[in-house]
């Protein structure tokens, strides 16, 4: 493949996500050359809508999913966790970009320790966060990063939760009017494939593209991924899994949050492994 065309939202982090992959992609293949094909999803033009309520997972993929199918394009850039357990027909995951830092990160107006009004679309966000912050009222917020500091820096709420990969690959460090907190997974477990961009491209180039991607991330989203498949996990349900080292990190919105010791062959076999996992964690799949 002389030309590789990259189906991508238009998005700032999205865009630095799709750059990111052609860079991987031009290192393996050094002669072919990498074309961004900007794509506006629904998730991207119905920005009135609530995600919890229009069901979030697909509202930023389908568009691109529709760029494959069609020709327009060799492959699509995800974030990972906005990607459906269920492929669309003849779709695959190719693999992924190492993983970047999967946690979530306070964002306070600054001055402000105790937030009374905290902005986030999230169930998972939402319910975690009220464990550090009982009183807190909730309300919902859309856009872009930037726009989504500017909205707490001007006092359209008290604080915010944004993922970290996401701010530091828009070289975010700090912004004028807010302070950031990274929360550990004890405080915060972060959602499915958090951290990390998955290449999604037709079933029939995944031999070809798969070698250019990171082996350590796709174990650990194939086991994230088969709890969420075997849960239903989506926008509307608060369901966090995290696959870090040794330890598998959960929260779901009926048992709280939890921790559970890894062996090697969990990852090795996820969807078996799910059914044990789900046992301990007194949940039963479907």
């Amino acid at each position: 493949m002389q030309r590789i065309i990259l189906a991508t939202r238009k998005s700032p982090l999205a865009l630095a996500q799709a750059k990111l992959v052609a860079a991987r992609l031009r290192a393996h293949f050094p002669d072919a050359a990498c074309e961004l094909l900007k794509v506006v999803t629904t998730g991207d033009q119905r920005r009135e809508w609530s995600l919890e309520k229009q069901g979030g997972k697909g509202l930023f993929t389908a568009e691109l999913e529709n760029a494959l199918r069609q020709g327009a394009a060799h492959a699509a850039v995800h974030s990972s966790k906005d990607l459906p357990n269920d492929s669309a027909g003849g779709l695959v995951i190719a693999g992924y970009l190492p993983r970047e830092d999967p946690r979530d990160v306070l964002v306070r107006r600054a001055g402000v320790r105790t937030p009374l009004t905290i902005a986030t679309s999230s169930p998972r966000r939402r319910l975690q966060i009220a464990r550090m912050y009982p009183g807190a009222a909730f309300a919902e917020i859309r856009g872009n990063v930037d726009t989504r500091l500017k909205k707490i820096a001007a006092g359209a709420a008290d604080a915010t939760v944004l993922a970290a990969a996401g701010l530091k690959r828009l070289g975010i460090e700090s912004w004028p009017g807010v302070e950031f907190r990274l929360l550990d997974f004890k405080e915060m477990v972060p959602a499915v494939g958090q951290g990390a961009i998955a290449v999604q491209c037709r079933a029939d180039d995944a031999a070809f593209f798969a070698p250019a991607f990171d082996a350590a991330t796709a174990r650990q989203l194939a086991l994230e991924r088969a709890l969420q498949g075997r849960l239903g996990g989506g926008c509307q349900l608060a369901f966090a899994a995290h696959a870090a080292g040794g330890t598998l990190y959960v929260f779901h919105e009926k048992i709280g949050a939890r921790s559970l010791a890894l062996a090697p062959e969990d990852f090795d076999q996820p969807e078996a492994a799910t059914g044990r996992l789900l046992l301990a964690l007194g949940l039963a799949g479907p």
